[in-house]
């Protein structure tokens, strides 16, 4: 049932990408191994009886609505475009995923706190954590794929935040990989 819908949602990307640029040109024709499987590497790390995600500056989908596709498990997409918003609406009533549509800015989004918060090439760690904290519930945590500046990002981040970082599913290329972060608290703060 699931790959049914994942190949109607790859033909909904391929449809209105070149409309509204969803993702690059060169990666119309290799959808599933540069932005689907990398949406459901996340799924082994969801955690159990999970109620709801919040994917933020959600884009083209990824990984939040490949995520309440595959698992049915409801999300809030929070995307500033509106083309996109438009996009990501259209592709979950078409594909029967449980996703709220939010087209707004991530700092002007007013959502209860979820216990997982994903974002997927959105911004830089330091700047991401910034803007996850004021979603995530005390118990949660959020999953951020990370790429090969992965480092550098650490180390901003950990300037002005004080958390808890596991690397998780790294590639075998060594540049990518998971990072799941949680207890997010200001360095500034107690």
């Amino acid at each position: 049932m699931s790959d049914a819908r994942l190949r109607l949602f790859t033909d909904l990307v391929q449809k209105w990408s070149p409309r509204i640029n969803l993702v690059s040109k060169s990666d119309l024709s290799h959808l599933r191994e540069r932005h689907i499987e990398d949406s459901l590497r996340l799924l082994p790390h969801l955690p159990p009886n999970l109620e709801r995600g919040i994917d933020l500056g959600s884009g083209a989908g990824f990984p939040g609505l490949i995520l309440c596709i595959v698992t049915g498990i409801p999300f809030d997409l929070v995307e500033s475009d509106a083309r996109k918003a438009a996009f990501l609406s259209e592709a979950a009533r078409l594909t029967g995923a449980p996703a709220k549509i939010h087209n707004t800015r991530i700092e002007a989004a007013n959502l209860p706190r979820a216990r997982l918060i994903t974002a997927r090439a959105l911004a830089p760690l330091d700047k991401l954590l910034g803007l996850a904290e004021s979603f995530l519930s005390e118990d949660g945590f959020c999953l951020f794929p990370k790429g090969r500046h992965l480092s550098d990002e650490l180390t901003a981040a950990a300037a002005l935040w004080h958390m808890k970082v596991e690397r998780l599913a790294i590639s075998t290329e060594g540049e990518s990989c998971i990072l799941k972060v949680s207890e997010i608290r200001h360095a500034g703060l107690p």
